[in-house]
């Protein structure tokens, strides 16, 4: 018998054999498929999701293994990131939000040195996001990629430019990410899209492999949901000298910019007065100055940049020509890096971003020592005003974003609030924080914290403190401006209430869901219903959803067990062991003989050894 006869003798007689290799092959083939479609998503050649339009370029860097011990542990493990569109990414083409730039640079051959930092300690890059051209918009409007939608206000714009990294942190596509601010690029974007930010103070983390606009200005910041993310993001890229410095806080209030609001004051400075009274230690009496006033009386060469003013318009006066200042350095900046480019390329650009290019461009001042002067003389005089333990208080932005695919441009008055606002610390090189206040007229509000140069550490630790206090305010705040719930809604509630217990006892999770969000709807200050929607989504393996709900029981009712008992539950599913601990050790405190949280305890312990 030939080879090929008994070859297929055997065949016939076995086909079992047939069958395992004709799976294999087909398993091999299915693997090689998903592989495929795989990176060519992390590459970025399909289309970002169409509910959020935040990323351009989707890829993956994976962060080495935790190093044996005794090494450290790395600070920020299974955490993701996202990074703008101006940072290099070693093997692809930074595009700075435009493709004529993208097209006429090279790949980068390293990674930006905070990106290298943040995968060090554990987390992991998985894409770059949108942002306005060459980072001069403030909109987040994005000719060539569109706008990325503002989850906090789908109606209007997400603000810029470093719009995808705060629309892909408020979705919740990543727990935090990066962009550069410049003059507001993450600020306004944060305030828009109701996410935390932090602006370092200029110079103390590294921009080398980022794309410049204005380097005395430029800044590497991020965003985020939770405040112990946004401290640990800092712990990994602020250097150890930028320590926390001991002493009582104290909060001054700029109430001159408070008073350019249309928002009243029991939404903004009554909440934080509140909070800080609620705290059992660390912060003295806050006080009041009139911060425009200050800066025309302590910053001289500032008074060349100031338009004639009577005594009483003085304090405006210098708000105005301080952003004058930050803008006019800007353009200076801008044209010596970029103007080769601008002329030989002439760029594709959007209205908005190309008037801002062209006086960059064009920018003939030569009087530039002054501008140098007028930022020495800010950061020394805020540094005298705020001390060691000073944080001066103001408002994030002057109003509401404008409306997506809206014709209007903004005010003249908007803008000019707007950059006295974010100059404050822009041109002093000074540190901010940004923390959201709820809405106001159905759009996100927030309210920006300002410490000295260098004292970054010491002002994350201080929104650390007052984060919890600050939030329960913002409760309280919006029950006291809600009319009061009739009777007729509250029985209405309750009867979802219980359609949304049968359902879960029925094991209909996402009908129980529909449910308990119809209960608040009607009544969004039971915590009751969060908690109960809480334990549906751990059903479904929702476990954000779930800790988000938990979170909100408990700024509803401190002591509720139960949504301690699920927010444990929700962090010890995606590996927090840590934070879910500690959760179940609160339940024990108001309950010692809880069985679950016992358990709990006795598992996580093991898992923390």
């Amino acid at each position: 018998m030939d080879s090929s006869a008994r070859s297929g003798a055997t065949g016939s007689s076995n086909p079992r054999a047939w069958i395992v290799a004709g799976v294999a092959v087909a398993g091999v083939i299915v693997l090689a498929e998903v592989a495929r479609r795989r990176r060519r998503w992390l590459r970025g050649k399909s289309s970002p999701p169409p509910y959020s339009g935040a990323f351009c370029d989707r890829l993956e860097l994976a962060p080495p293994p935790q190093p044996p011990p005794p090494a450290a542990r790395q600070q920020l493990p299974d955490l993701t990131f996202a990074v703008s569109d101006n940072f290099e990414i070693e093997g692809y083409v930074a595009g700075f939000g435009n493709p004529d730039w993208k097209r006429t640079h090279k790949a980068a051959s390293h990674t930006a040195a905070a990106v290298k930092a943040l995968l060090k300690q554990g987390a992991t890059c998985v894409g770059r996001t949108v942002m306005d051209e060459l980072g001069f918009g403030v909109t987040g409007e994005n000719l060539h990629c569109g706008t990325p939608i503002n989850p906090a206000s789908p109606s209007v714009v997400p603000g810029g430019s470093c719009s995808g990294s705060a629309v892909a942190v408020s979705l919740q596509l990543v727990e935090f990410a990066l962009g550069t601010d410049t003059t507001g690029d993450l600020r306004i974007p944060a305030s828009f899209c109701g996410v935390l930010c932090f602006r370092p103070s200029h110079g103390v983390v590294s921009t080398l492999g980022t794309l410049p606009n204005s380097h005395s200005l430029d800044t590497i910041g991020w965003l985020a949901r939770d405040p112990h993310i946004l401290s640990r993001v800092g712990d990994a890229l602020l250097p150890a000298a930028a320590c926390g410095l001991k002493g009582k806080r104290q909060l001054v209030f700029a109430d001159d910019c408070f008073e350019l609001l249309k928002i009243p004051n029991q939404k903004t400075v009554d909440v934080i007065e509140n909070a800080v009274r609620t705290l059992p230690y660390g912060f003295q009496p806050p006080k009041h100055i009139n911060i425009g006033q200050y800066i025309s009386s302590n910053v001289p060469s500032l008074k060349e940049f100031c338009e004639p003013s009577t005594k009483l318009q003085e304090g405006k006066s210098a708000l105005k020509a301080l952003c004058t200042v930050m803008l006019l350095l800007q353009r200076y900046e801008f044209k010596a890096n970029h103007e080769d480019w601008v002329n030989t390329v002439k760029p594709k650009l959007g209205l908005e971003v190309s008037t801002r290019v062209l006086q960059a461009v064009n920018f003939t001042d030569d009087n530039i020592k002054s501008l140098y002067i007028v930022r020495t003389e800010w950061r020394a005089a805020l540094k005298n005003l705020l001390k060691d333990t000073g944080i001066l208080v103001l408002p994030t932005m002057a109003g509401h974003p404008l409306k997506r695919n809206s014709k209007q441009r903004l005010s003249s008055e908007f803008e000019d609030k707007m950059y006295a606002f974010v100059s404050i610390a822009a041109l002093s090189g000074c540190c901010q924080a940004t923390v959201p206040l709820g809405n106001h007229n159905d759009h996100p509000i927030s309210i920006s914290f300002v410490a000295a140069h260098g004292s970054d550490k010491f002002l994350l630790r201080a929104i650390l403190d007052m984060h919890s206090a600050i939030q329960e305010q913002i409760v309280l705040a919006s029950k006291l401006a809600l009319p009061p719930v009739i009777d007729r809604d509250v029985d209405t509630s309750e009867l979802l209430k219980e359609k949304g217990n049968n359902s879960f006892k029925r094991k209909q999770w996402s009908k129980a869901i529909e449910f308990y969000s119809g209960a608040i709807k009607l009544n969004d200050t039971n915590a009751t219903y969060y908690c109960n929607r809480a334990a549906a989504y751990l059903e479904l393996g929702r476990f954000k959803q779930a800790e988000a709900d938990c979170d909100q029981a408990l700024l509803l009712d401190k002591k509720n067990v139960k949504a301690y008992l699920r927010r444990g539950t929700a962090k010890e599913s995606v590996l927090n062991y840590q934070e879910a601990l500690q959760d179940f050790r609160h339940a024990l405190a108001l309950e010692p003989q809880n069985r679950t949280a016992l358990a709990a305890e006795k598992r996580l312990q093991k898992h923390l050894r």
